[in-house]
């Protein structure tokens, strides 16, 4: 055989790259996740398979006798939730124009479809490969009919194959018992009922002697196990329901052609409108030039090469309203300076000769500190910086004359994820073009001083964080990891002599063997690939099992020796300092993440993770000084409910979580228990997140009864808490988003699922994010503030860490007295809420004796 053709089925592919990929929405907040994973998984099959034809199967249904039966029976199934609906016409429409040939049939599903064609390929000499998420097309596999099955998980697609000896290994069965298989078990994922109480094996081993449900009625009184025997008298009917339903029709009346089917020109003018639309720009690159017009862009593109000529360029620049810039230094054939000051054209100042980077760089450093009345407009200024470093010197400057393009679009859209240019080279065009929309549209949204006020000068303070990084003590960490190492290796031996056998303690499959077959412990869920091992089965097996809190402390200690005791290694510079990176555009709630490495996420639950900041130490004649704010998401939370119980007991300095255990568990406060305070504290910041009964109840180990009493007791002790959180669902399903106390938007589009678990998720974010975002905004002010004072008294102590509710300050010893007096007053009066806010601060000599 020689040409090949892909068949992708439709339906199935768009379904699964709906629940694989993370939902994303373009600029006019169209779901598009469905789509996107769609093409990623069709791109990725074309590249391996390089076929001549090409088509798209869709389901059209249509009372024909067997989808009657099929839709009667299949007719329970789940509505098609809106987001993914309003996308498959898209899609449709998109494919059209991409000139893939789409196929539909009246009264057809699409694998019937797919399986008429795909034999009427194999027949022509034709090489076929399938493309579906729906095993009953292993049916159809042959030595030239290959089945591909994606799998996607957080935007990664991996890829099954099946020819006719990939299912028998498989299986143990040939394609063709497939149907014989799903007659027997059923498939609850495509509502195939199947006989109850016959699962796979058994009905695997059940073909394997008979090898069909028609040999197999006439031998019903021969299965020697009652139960099976029982079940097959009373159910025959639905194994022979279940394979009319199960069996694909391979000659189906469907028009063909092979010419129709020519994979020719995908990438059309047409193509590029839709997904340009769409918002996927990492796509738009596989169109060329022809038809993207960046041919048109480059005529915008005037290289200034010359230095008269530059230095003109920097004049004209002088006290514009708007400047865009954008510099590119790692690109050794296109190095410089892009400048845009006007609509149609940018100048790109290339590198080369007389003009060094230093010389252009300086002169746009010194274009920006005398031009008072220009804006200065970027996609990711904070990358910009290292060229214009003095910038980063005034907090002030960036509150006035600096318009981060990313960070703009990101507070319209914290959903989006994608928030750079479109073409790097172009990026001062983009920049300059996009700015009075984006600056009218954060008006229009209450936004703008938030972003002037706060994102802005928030950006100074990361890049100079990043900047300054955080000592470490090499050899220490070396020692941390290798005492973690032996922890290890004793742990790994006492769970091996437990267990009475050595096993891969880091397989799940081994591991689930040996706790739910070998061990018999209760409260095993077994998927297709093993038991599942999650950390909250565990976890929930781990205060009755003390051989399960071995595995779970044995996955802590693995996990700290990977991941920070070695990982941390491969961050450390010649200075023995690791430089993180700090982002503001990756959480939806507008916290700070961190990475490369995530200094955020050094843990702190358990002791022999804390230990590890005992390597992270200040500089010479310095020391840490660490300040925590103290509950700041429940003080947050009483003065935005405006409860005014709970605004006295902050300012009175009572213990919250003690009151609140008096108040639920009718205890006088001061014979409150150490259990029913932790207890009460799980109540306290549960609220918070929207808890429920369930995961209430999880969490402390009760009954969903007992939890549902403690919460609706706490909602009659703060009657305001609860009028407030429904007050937020309320409103957010009224204009879908909720807002912080700054005006920071947070979108839940999951509040219109169709879907329960979306909508409830939903739900927990109308009440959450407006506090959490709060904490986050008050956070960023305190760190500016902090900043700002540490700036005006010219000290020599840098803010090095922003940890959630907690900064670090390197502190010069003999600026000691000041910083602290600079951090309990720039965290304490970062706003001014109902409550005090309230923080705790420590000095070490490393970070671990600093918290």
């Amino acid at each position: 055989m020689g040409k090949k053709i892909v068949l992708i089925d439709g339906n199935s592919i768009v379904n699964r790259a709906f629940y694989g990929v993370p939902d994303l929405t373009n600029d006019e907040g169209f779901h598009t996740n469905a789509i996107y994973g769609f093409l990623n998984i069709m791109f990725k099959i074309l590249e391996e398979e390089k076929p001549e034809y090409l088509a798209v199967a869709f389901d059209l249904k249509a009372p024909t006798f067997r989808h009657q039966i099929f839709n009667e029976y299949k007719g329970t199934r789940k509505p098609m939730p809106d987001e993914l609906r309003e996308q498959i016409p898209v899609l449709k429409k998109l494919l059209k124009a991409m000139n893939i040939k789409l196929m539909e049939k009246e009264g057809y599903e699409a694998d019937d479809i797919l399986g008429t064609i795909a034999r009427r390929s194999e027949a022509a000499g034709v090489e076929v490969s399938l493309v579906s998420g729906d095993r009953d097309l292993l049916q159809i596999a042959t030595d030239h009919i290959k089945i591909r099955i994606p799998k996607t998980k957080a935007g990664k697609t991996e890829i099954e194959d099946y020819y006719t000896n990939d299912v028998l290994e498989k299986y143990k069965l040939l394609p063709q018992q497939i149907i014989e298989l799903k007659a027997l078990m059923g498939d609850a994922s495509d509502n195939i009922p199947g006989v109850p109480k016959i699962g796979e094996k058994t009905a695997t081993n059940l073909l394997l002697e008979y090898g069909n449900i028609e040999n197999l009625k006439e031998h019903i009184q021969d299965i020697s196990k009652k139960s099976v025997r029982e079940t097959l008298k009373e159910h025959f009917e639905m194994a022979e329901l279940s394979k009319l339903l199960a069996t694909i029709d391979v000659n189906a009346p469907i028009d063909f052609s092979f010419e129709e089917s020519e994979n020719t020109d995908l990438f059309t003018k047409e193509a590029y409108e839709i997904v340009k639309s769409l918002g996927f720009r990492n796509i738009l690159s596989r169109f060329d030039e022809t038809v993207t017009g960046e041919n048109q862009l480059a005529e915008c593109q005037i290289t200034v090469d010359d230095f008269s000529a530059a230095t003109e360029v920097f004049a004209n620049c002088k006290n514009q309203p708007v400047v865009a810039f954008w510099c590119e230094f790692s690109d050794g054939e296109n190095a410089g300076i892009s400048l845009c000051y006007e609509q149609e054209r940018f100048y790109f100042i290339k590198e080369g000769g007389i003009l060094t980077k230093k010389f252009i760089c300086d002169q746009l450093l010194q274009l920006m500190l005398h031009s008072p009345q220009t804006v200065f407009t970027a996609f990711h200024i904070k990358e910009q910086l290292p060229f214009i470093e003095e910038i980063a010197a005034s907090l002030q400057f960036a509150k006035k004359q600096l318009f981060d393009t990313s960070i703009a679009m990101y507070l319209l859209n914290p959903l989006g994820g994608n928030y750079d240019a479109k073409e790097r080279q172009f990026a001062a065009l983009e920049s300059f073009q996009k700015y009075e929309e984006l600056k009218s549209k954060l008006a229009e949204t209450n936004m703008l001083t938030l972003f002037s006020e706060i994102e802005m000068p928030l950006m100074i303070c990361l890049y100079r964080m990043q900047r300054e990084g955080i000592r470490i003590l090499p050899d220490e960490l070396k020692a941390y990891g290798e005492e973690l190492g032996k922890q290890i290796e004793i742990l790994e031996k006492s769970i091996h002599e437990e267990a009475g056998e050595a096993f891969n303690i880091n397989s799940p499959k081994q591991l689930g063997e040996i706790l739910f077959e070998k061990m018999g412990l209760p409260g095993g869920k077994k998927t297709k690939t093993g038991y599942s091992t999650a950390a909250d089965v565990l976890e929930k097996l781990s205060n009755d099992y003390p051989f399960v809190k071995k595995i779970l402390e044995y996955r802590q200690l693995a996990k700290l020796k990977s991941t920070y005791a070695d990982g941390l290694m491969n961050y450390v510079d010649e200075n023995n300092r690791i430089h993180s990176t700090f982002h503001q555009t990756i959480t939806a709630t507008g916290r700070i993440s961190s990475a490369d490495p995530n200094l955020q996420n050094i843990p702190i639950r358990m002791e022999q993770g804390r230990l590890i900041r005992k390597v992270f130490v200040p500089k010479e004649g310095y020391v840490f000084i660490d300040a925590d704010y103290s509950q700041i998401e429940l003080r947050i939370m009483a003065h935005m409910s405006g409860d005014q119980k709970l605004i006295d007991a902050y300012n009175n300095n009572e213990d919250i979580h003690a009151m609140t255990a008096s108040e639920v568990f009718h205890t006088p406060i001061e014979e409150v228990t150490p259990l029913q305070r932790r207890n009460a504290k799980a109540v306290n910041f549960g609220i918070i997140y929207g808890i429920s009964s369930f995961g209430l109840s999880q969490d402390l180990s009760i009954t969903r009864k007992e939890a549902k009493e403690y919460i609706d007791r706490y909602f009659e002790i703060y009657q305001k808490v609860k009028t407030y959180l429904d007050k937020l669902v309320e409103d957010a399903k009224q204009d879908g988003y909720v807002t912080t106390l700054y005006g920071r938007r947070r979108p839940i589009p999951e509040l219109k699922s169709s879907n329960f678990m979306q909508r409830s998720f939903g739900e927990r974010v109308a009440m959450n994010a407006p506090i959490q975002g709060t904490a986050a905004d008050i956070m960023k002010i305190a760190m500016i503030h902090v900043m700002e004072a540490l700036d005006a008294e010219k000290l020599k102590s840098k803010l090095i860490l922003q940890i959630h509710d907690e900064l670090l300050i390197e502190t010069a010893s003999d600026e000691q007295e000041q910083v602290e007096r600079i951090l309990e007053d720039a965290m304490k009066h970062a706003a001014e809420l109902a409550v005090n806010l309230e923080i705790d601060m420590h000095t070490g000599s490393n970070w671990y004796d600093a918290k």
